[in-house]
């Protein structure tokens, strides 16, 4: 049974973490310095999905303004893939930002995973590509109110 659930404390957040390390630090070859920014800080929330009490899911959420929060790290294991489970993090991490107060969720999508993003009622800002490190991307938001 997979439990959806607000992280609190460090193992839970450790739990986020060997998600991103597993699912993508390994797979894309990314140090951790890449995969860990400023934004990792003790105070940082996720949302992190269980399956019993294994870590198989989370996502990654803070302000980016007062009224903007920056979702990210959307990742999932591989043998959890294909059964909605980066659906329910990034919904679960809009409902936590809206009770927050929040008023438009904004994301930078791989550009291969737009499609994902706009099922769930995103919209690309600009047709412009973000050039990053490791991945290209898509700017993209959505209203939460």
């Amino acid at each position: 049974m997979i439990r959806v659930i607000r992280t609190e404390t460090l193992a839970q957040r450790a739990g986020v973490y060997y998600i991103r390390i597993q699912a993508m630090a390994r797979k894309y070859h990314i140090t951790l310095e890449q995969e860990f920014d400023a934004h990792d800080t003790p105070d940082a929330q996720y949302i992190l999905l269980l399956d019993d009490d294994f870590p198989v899911a989370c996502c990654r959420l803070y302000p980016e303004s007062a009224e903007d929060i920056m979702l990210g790290r959307v990742v999932v294991l591989p043998e959890y893939r294909g059964q909605g489970l980066g659906s329910r993090a990034v919904l679960e991490a809009e409902r936590w930002a809206a009770e927050q107060g929040f008023r438009t969720a904004v994301l930078e999508s791989r550009t291969g995973k737009t499609g994902f993003y706009e099922k769930l009622g995103y919209s690309a800002v600009s047709s412009a590509v973000i050039h990053g490190e490791t991945f290209d991307c898509i700017r993209m938001t959505k209203a939460l109110i």
